[in-house]
Formats: structure tokens, C-alpha cells, sequence
């Protein structure tokens, strides 16, 4: 039975990143070998040093959109709204919102003269509105009116909106669609991906457009159901025939973040469904290609409500990269599992109090773990 205590930390404020390295590289890298039940400090630009050579990564590629937004309400007085753009509505013209103040269903909130949405529903504190001119059009308007969503714990970043918006965003982001950035993602560099390069480790990308339940502490709710929050996630037709040739070469497969380890595992059930631990849904929701403004993609969208705590048995990820998660997390519950998996001697509460003694940075802006 999960113990949401046994995940709780102390961790002092000045720990909290409030901006990233610079350049991204220059974070600090934990490295926790399980076989040797061995710990070592490195920077994150030498974590090619630390891969074994036949390994390869998978990446999310999916890509944040600066979704919080001031609109103003009919009589005036402005509402913040947070569009949760990772969410799929059985109708595509709505979508969820949270606010930051009252607002009651047939609302219009203006982005500008032309352009409104209007409150239809309202679930607890969530909120659906209508899109009257379409996602993309909503997509642009974010883009010219929008901040990032970083996370409320950021206070006081001495980063500037537009900085936000380059800093909080992977380099190789492509997909619209996330309410949060893959941050074991956010590390990356050109100069990291060459030296990969230079070793012959091979790169791969999915997309799971991460959804603010990602962050959320776990609710009883959560672990009397066994299923957390839904995200959607598409897998590139390259992994699944990519998956068999790499398995029979014995690469080791590096999984960066934790959203690919939950789509990498989640495809895993979806084709073996008889093996799902977790009596995961019927998650396939379409067999079309996708396609984006960069062309189409032979691609197959999904939908996951997987929640994977000790103890969970990995079939497709070997080694982990990825940062220091927030109290009670989902997360930290995930890597958790991954360490139990891999029979480590360590808890990754012990593995955080060296950390926190060795000063290292936690959470989104924060440094990174490399687990082998």
C-alpha cells in the first residue's frame, strides 16, 4: 500500500531553482550507479561520459504554449486564465480553464474586440469554455498575448516574459500541446547532442503533452482507483519498428524524463494488454496520422491514465535522466519504482537527502539525476 508520507521531504527554500543554468549544460548531474550502489557529481555536459555506449535515448518533443493569459470580461476587469491546452474535449471547439477569479457560465472573455470565448460549464474549480474561432486561431492569440505556465513555486524568477518563453521551452520542441515542459528535457544542448552524436548514441522523440495533474500531489482518490490524471501521448511509427532491431542489438534504452518513461511504458501495455499490472483503460483512441504545421506524421495518438508506484515491473526502460520532483508526487513515486526495479540498495528519499546536503538545485529550473 502506497504511504504518501514516505514521499515527503524538507527541503530549504533556497534550494528551489528559481531560473535555469547558463547555458542549460552547465547544471549539475547526479549520477546513482545501481549496480555498484555508487553515487558521483558531474555537470550535465559530460553526461555522453556517463551513457553506456550502446545505449540510446528517447525525448519528448512535445511543446509548451504560453497558456496563461489576461482577458477581459464583458463590463470590464480582467481575469487570469489558465488554458489547459494538454486536454482532449469530445467536442474540439471547447476547452478546460482554470481562473483566478469569479466567473459564471455564458461569460464572454475578450482577447480583443473580435476575438472571445464563452464560459459553458463549470466542474469544482475548473472551468469549460467555447472557442467560437478554433484552436488555432486560439494558438496564435497565445502566442501574441500569452506567459508561460511555469510553475506557481518559480516566485520571483528574475527572468523577463520573453525569457520565460526561451527558457522554458526543450530546443528541440515541436508538437503544440503541453501545459508544462518535460524539464529532464530542458538540459539539453546542441553541444550535448553532438557529443551523443560523436559516441553513436541514437536519439528518438515521442510526444506526451504534459498535464498539470503531472505536478499534483497524489490524492487517496488516486490510490484507491490506481489511475492518475489522463494525458495524451503519440508514438512515432520509427519507435515501434526501431523497438525490436534495438532489443535484438542489446541497446539499452535511456529514457529522459519522466513522461517518456509513462509513454514508453504505457505503449508496453497497450500492446500487451494481458500484462497490465495496473488494469490500464482501452487507451487507443485513433489510428490516423496527425498532422502539424510541419507536415504529417505517421504517428498513432493515445490516451493514458497509468500510474506506476512500487512495486511495477519496467519493460522498456533501462536507464532514467531526470530532475528532482516536488513532495508526494506522482513522480517521485515513478522513480521510486524505477529504482526498486533495478534493486537499488538506496531510496530515492536517501538519495534526495545527499542531494539536499551537496546543495544541488531541485525541481522544473532545477539540476538533473542520471540513474543507471
Amino acid at each position: 500500500m502506497i504511504r504518501i508520507e514516505d514521499y515527503e521531504y524538507d527541503l530549504p527554500p533556497g534550494l528551489i531553482a528559481r531560473q535555469p543554468a547558463v547555458p542549460r549544460d552547465t547544471s549539475r548531474l547526479f549520477i546513482y550507479d545501481t549496480q555498484k550502489n555508487k553515487i558521483t557529481f558531474d555537470y550535465f555536459y559530460n553526461v555522453v561520459n556517463h551513457l553506456p555506449e550502446n545505449s540510446f535515448l528517447v525525448l519528448n518533443e512535445t511543446k509548451v504554449l504560453p497558456s496563461r493569459v489576461a482577458l477581459t470580461k464583458a463590463l470590464g476587469g480582467k481575469v487570469n486564465v489558465f488554458f489547459l491546452v494538454n486536454e482532449q474535449m469530445d467536442d474540439p471547439n471547447t476547452m478546460r480553464v482554470m481562473v483566478d477569479r469569479k466567473v459564471k457560465i455564458g461569460d464572454k472573455l475578450f482577447f480583443n474586440k473580435e476575438d472571445s470565448v464563452e464560459v459553458i460549464a463549470q466542474d469544482k474549480h475548473l472551468f469549460t469554455v467555447r472557442i467560437p474561432f478554433g484552436k488555432n486561431r486560439l494558438f496564435q492569440l497565445l502566442e501574441q498575448k500569452g506567459t508561460m505556465p511555469v510553475p506557481l513555486y518559480i516566485k520571483n524568477s528574475p527572468l523577463s516574459r520573453d525569457e520565460l518563453r526561451q527558457k522554458y521551452q526543450t530546443i528541440f520542441a515541436r508538437q503544440n500541446g503541453s501545459a508544462a515542459a518535460p524539464t529532464a528535457s530542458l538540459h539539453f544542448t546542441e553541444d550535448v547532442f553532438m557529443s551523443l552524436k560523436k559516441k553513436n548514441i541514437e536519439r528518438f522523440f515521442i510526444t506526451l503533452h504534459v498535464g498539470l495533474g503531472t505536478f499534483a500531489p497524489v490524492s487517496e482518490k488516486n490510490i484507491s482507483e490506481k489511475k492518475l490524471h489522463e494525458e495524451w501521448y503519440e508514438i512515432p511509427e520509427n519507435i515501434f519498428q526501431c523497438n525490436t532491431s534495438l532489443d535484438q542489438e542489446k541497446k539499452r534504452l535511456v529514457a529522459v524524463g519522466t513522461t517518456v518513461v509513462r509513454t514508453l511504458e504505457s505503449m508496453s501495455l497497450s500492446l500487451r494488454p494481458s500484462e497490465s499490472e495496473g488494469k490500464q483503460s482501452n487507451n487507443k483512441i485513433a489510428a490516423a496520422p496527425s498532422t502539424d504545421a510541419q507536415g504529417p506524421r505517421n504517428d498513432t495518438t493515445f490516451k493514458t491514465d497509468l500510474f506506476i508506484y512500487p512495486p511495477y515491473e519496467f519493460k522498456m526502460v533501462d536507464h532514467l535522466i531526470t530532475n528532482f520532483h516536488l513532495p508526494g508526487s506522482s513522480l517521485m513515486m515513478l522513480v521510486e519504482a524505477f529504482l526498486q526495479h533495478k534493486k537499488a540498495k538506496r531510496s530515492l528519499i536517501e538519495l534526495y537527502q545527499v542531494a539536499i546536503m551537496e546543495k544541488f538545485r531541485f525541481y522544473s529550473f532545477g539540476d538533473g539525476m542520471l540513474i543507471l
